[in-house]
C-alpha cells in the first residue's frame, strides 16, 4: 500500500486499517515459527505497511 492511499483514508479507517494489520502480522510470524509460512517476504511488506500507517497517524495526531 502507498502512502499516498494511505493518506487519502479517514481517521477511522486507518485506525481499522492499522489493527487488521497488526492481527495479519501475528498471524504470518505464528506461521513463521511454525515453519508453515510459504512466502516470508510477506511479513516484510507487512510491517512496512504497519509502519507507514502508524507514521501518518501520528503525523495527524501531531498536526492536531
Amino acid at each position: 500500500m502507498q502512502p499516498s492511499e494511505i493518506r487519502n483514508l479517514s481517521d477511522g479507517e486507518l485506525e481499522v486499517r492499522t489493527r487488521e494489520l497488526e492481527e495479519q502480522l501475528f498471524l504470518l510470524q505464528l506461521r513463521r515459527a511454525t515453519s508453515q509460512l510459504e512466502n516470508p517476504m510477506k511479513v516484510r511488506a507487512v510491517r512496512r505497511d504497519l509502519a507507514r500507517c502508524r507514521t501518518i497517524h501520528r503525523e495527524r495526531a501531531k498536526a492536531s
